[in-house]
């Protein structure tokens, strides 16, 4: 009976100590009533689901308990809706035809406040297209519309870049940095090494670089960089030997996607 009492004690100790997560979420959005919603991550280079509820008239609940602090996705389907850390404390979710966003707890905020910038860029970006197409309109000539065009498309670049890199770099030692990363790097068909993430890399501490998806990232990045590199002095030394014109590089193979 008292090792009973004892290993009951241990649990109920255990679970008093274990952090839990708390989502609740409110949507305007009419088409995701009655629809699946589920919280997934990754592990093991495998995305895994870790919660599921159902909408039910704008309204849904994830809960339960955390082994560790965690970046995951909301998903309706196999459709990624929004970023979502799971951390300990209240986390509240907004989606409507205008934005999402989530908030209540440190890293979320911290998350969605670089988001909402991100976005500003991007809007900016966007809206260059509208600003050629009414300087066509106005007769000012192609060549000058190109010149102030891409200046300022390199200009809102630079400052893209500037934001992502102080962002993961203020935040290498928790969640934030590697997940940031992540996003960063998927817009790439196979991983590649760019100055940014060459000068991230550089500054980066044990902790980043030791995450799963970062160290796997860099190094296939690295192994196709020295691929390339051979690549191409292969074609230079064919070209200097036989002043053939050089044909373009085969692309790579068995690089993961």
């Amino acid at each position: 009976m008292n090792k009973i009492l004892y290993m009951l004690a241990v649990v109920a100790t255990l679970s008093s100590c274990a952090s839990s997560y708390n989502v609740q979420g409110v949507s305007s959005i009419s088409a995701l009533d009655g629809s699946k919603l589920y919280l997934r991550a990754l592990k093991n280079n495998e995305v895994k689901n870790i919660d599921s509820c159902d909408v039910v008239h704008g309204e849904f609940h994830f809960a339960g308990l955390l082994d560790t602090v965690r970046m995951a996705n909301l998903f309706m389907g196999d459709e990624s809706i929004m970023p979502v850390v799971l951390e300990e404390g209240d986390i509240v979710i907004k989606i409507d035809n205008a934005s999402q966003s989530v908030g209540g707890t440190p890293l979320n905020d911290s998350l969605y406040k670089f988001i909402d910038r991100h976005n500003q860029l991007s809007n900016r970006m966007n809206e260059l297209s509208h600003r050629q197409s009414q300087m066509l309109l106005d007769g000012i000539d192609e060549e000058e519309i190109d010149q102030r065009l891409t200046a300022e498309a390199n200009a809102i670049a630079a400052e893209e870049d500037e934001l992502v890199t102080k962002f993961v770099v203020s935040n290498f030692d928790n969640v934030l940095g590697p997940g940031v990363f992540m996003m960063m790097t998927s817009q790439y068909r196979f991983p590649i090494l760019t100055p940014q993430i060459e000068d991230i890399m550089s500054k980066a501490t044990d902790k980043f670089k030791n995450d799963p998806y970062v160290k796997d990232y860099y190094k296939t990045a690295q192994e196709n960089e020295a691929r390339m590199s051979g690549m191409d002095e292969a074609a230079g030394q064919s070209q200097s030997a036989s002043q053939a014109p050089q044909q373009p590089a085969a692309p790579l193979t068995n690089v993961p996607e």
